[in-house]
């Protein structure tokens, strides 16, 4: 009615009261929450209203523990969003360190899981229960959450909402992507910053409203939250890797420049190619072999009869002073002949398969080998043994310094496994978050597929984390020297064992920009070791895309272009530009491998924007076309076709 629409909760000050679809005037109302239309794009029609019935209240003192205190919560009313609310809850309030606040939300009658991030004992959650939580920020300049592809550093709050839950997913803006960040920091009007981190590796979305506030929504788990309290932007990520753990120490190689494709197809083009970089003298590094070096797309196997020699060539490239990167996908091929593929018969014995809900039969899906296969569990420790005999024994096939692991979503080609997922409440939650098609099990495992740690509904999105640490451990082992790893998939502390490329990007100019976002948010999550596909990965690049991704990328902490044209496709000039701004890098070298010494010792981000440096300047808060090396050194590259300069945009500040 007219009137209850003029009584409402101001519209910038409104939470989503239907998160999912279907919204209308009847199953609103229902709720006990207040509806109303608005022209203002993407505005809540169904809100809570200012005396809303939901949500709980104090119940008796609050009790004095041993780091802080503990407050048990009662329901105020019967309503019921999503039904089995729980009640009582208890929130515990622990102060960790100067700089560390944790408050922890929790049933107390109930164990629930919890992410094993150095927790000893997690639980496991039987019933599947929505958590919601709503808090105001000081500021709008918000800035984390991933793994998304933002438009912006800093965030819009105009009722936008971002999905988290692992996926294999090409960057499209508003879909979750790979990996699951669910931390994000708010430089307040004060110019002083904090941090705050969701630990849940749940299906997950984050509402952000213009009051500012912001609304968490969680399909499993429990509340944890974790303050860092700043003062300063740098200060934030100092305090959150030394909660999560600190990134590791890259070796030194692998900050030179490096080469990669999907689709060389045979030794001679791979040899083609080496040859094209040093024939036009261009800084290069490294060399990675996509799935096309393997026998018909089988882990730990080469391709004997397109990739003959290949062990003498790696041998070959090593003697020159050259590094080589192979890829490991996840899932194993079960289709071979009995006998004929180790990585599957000796997988089967140790019973070391991602099963079905009836915890005993594997999950079959389908992925790059020939016919089915299945997926190994990285949360059993018995896994851990297998993946580390199988890269120690393969070490002694291809002689690699490192290993690129992929698909590790995990990605299956179907929805779920076969014959299909179950129609039940852990595949068919009562809400399912804003992620892409809002399904769960879309190219990937059915929730109620059972791990180690527990149900996939609560594992799925800490796969690629979980295989991370063990592969990290397989290389220093094989190699005997500091481990590359890296990881499509991440996870909260992944930082600590690996690196992170920006996934399927497509060779546009947005991407580009879009390409220094996702680096500046890396960063922020602990993960430094990071860049993207340089000249994008889909679609075909252009001479000029191309160049000025070349001189951008050479600013990338990993610099890899993984493109079917290499610097050395487009002759002479082109070879000549990036050579200069690849020297430039190597030139710098020192400069980049003390910052990511400072970032392994105290945690400090190695690429930055200029908001870190110059925090009480507002006009720096929203710059994202250019970004710092450490504290001393500007990188701000042409990112608009057939532009020579750099235009003052008013927003930017930069000339």
């Amino acid at each position: 009615s007219p009137e209850q629409c003029s009584r409402a909760v101001a519209v910038q000050r409104r939470v989503d009261c239907h998160p999912q679809p279907g919204a209308t005037q009847e199953n609103c109302e229902a709720r006990g929450c207040t509806w109303c239309t608005t022209d203002v794009p993407n505005a809540p029609w169904c809100f809570f209203p200012e005396d809303s019935p939901y949500g709980y209240s104090l119940g008796g003192n609050a009790e004095k523990t041993a780091k802080g205190w503990r407050v048990t919560l009662n329901k105020r009313s019967q309503l019921s969003l999503f039904g089995n609310d729980i009640s009582p809850v208890v929130v515990d309030v622990e102060f960790q360190t100067k700089d560390r606040l944790r408050f922890k939300i929790y049933d107390p009658n109930t164990e629930r899981f919890e992410v094993p991030l150095k927790i000893d004992s997690p639980g496991v959650a039987v019933i599947s229960i929505y958590l919601q939580i709503t808090t105001t920020v000081p500021s709008t300049s918000v800035y984390g959450f991933g793994e998304h592809e933002h438009v912006s550093f800093k965030h819009n709050m105009d009722f936008v909402t971002y999905g988290m839950f692992s996926r294999d997913q090409a960057p499209t803006p508003f879909a979750n992507l790979y990996g699951v960040h669910p931390f994000y920091m708010c430089v307040e009007d004060d110019s002083n910053a904090h941090g705050v981190l969701l630990l849940n590796s749940n299906a997950q979305d984050v509402s952000l409203s213009p009051n500012p506030s912001l609304t968490f929504r969680t399909i499993g788990g429990i509340l944890d939250f974790y303050v860092f309290l700043g003062p300063t932007p740098e200060n934030v990520v100092q305090q959150y890797t030394e909660a999560i753990g600190r990134p590791h120490m890259p070796a030194y190689w692998s900050l030179g420049f490096q080469l990669s494709r999907w689709g060389y197809g045979s030794i001679d083009v791979l040899k083609e190619t080496v040859n094209r970089m040093h024939r036009y003298d261009i800084p290069y590094d490294v060399q990675h072999l996509d799935i096309d070096y393997m026998e018909r797309r089988l882990d730990f196997t080469y391709d004997k009869e397109n990739f003959a020699g290949l062990p003498e060539y790696l041998q070959e490239l090593k003697k020159a002073g050259m590094h080589n990167i192979i890829i490991l996908d996840p899932f194993i091929s079960k289709d071979e002949e009995p006998g004929t593929y180790r990585p599957y018969d000796l997988g089967e014995e140790m019973g070391i398969w991602v099963n079905n809900s009836d915890g005993v039969t594997p999950a079959v899906g389908q992925a790059w080998p020939p016919g089915n296969a299945v997926f190994p569990d990285y949360t059993n420790p018995r896994t851990v043994e297998w993946w580390n005999q199988l890269c120690l024994e393969f070490k002694n096939v291809l002689d690699y310094d490192g290993i690129w692991i992929d698909m590790n979503e995990p990605s299956n080609f179907l929805q779920g496994q076969f014959p299909g997922c179950a129609d039940n409440d852990i595949n068919n939650p009562p809400y399912i978050p804003s992620i892409s098609d809002r399904s769960l099990a879309e190219k990937t495992l059915c929730p109620d597929s059972k791990t180690y740690l527990g149900e996939h509904y609560n594992t799925h999105s800490l796969f690629g984390w979980s295989q991370t640490a063990p592969t990290f451990h397989a290389v220093q082992q094989a190699t005997g020297k500091r481990a590359f790893v890296l990881s499509r998939s991440t996870f909260v502390s992944s930082g600590k064992h690996g690196g992170h490329w920006l996934g399927d990007n497509f060779s546009q100019w947005k991407d580009m920009h879009y390409s220094i976002i996702g680096m500046l948010e890396f960063n922020l999550f602990g993960m430094p070791y990071i860049g993207a596909d340089i000249c994008g990965f889909n679609y075909n690049t252009t001479y000029e895309l191309c160049l000025r991704w070349m001189q951008l990328g050479s600013f990338y902490p990993f610099s890899r272009n993984h493109n079917e044209q290499d610097p050395a496709f487009f002759g002479e000039e082109f070879a000549k530009i990036s050579r200069a701004t690849l020297r430039i890098r190597y030139s710098l070298l020192p400069y980049l491998y003390t910052l990511f010494f400072e970032s392994h010792v105290h945690g400090n981000t190695v690429v930055r924007s200029l908001m870190h440096e110059f925090t009480s300047d507002q006009q720096t808060r929203g710059i994202d076309t250019a970004f710092l090396w450490g504290p001393a050194f500007m990188v701000a590259p042409v990112l608009e076709e057939a532009s020579t300069a750099i235009k003052k945009h008013h927003h930017t500040g930069i000339k």
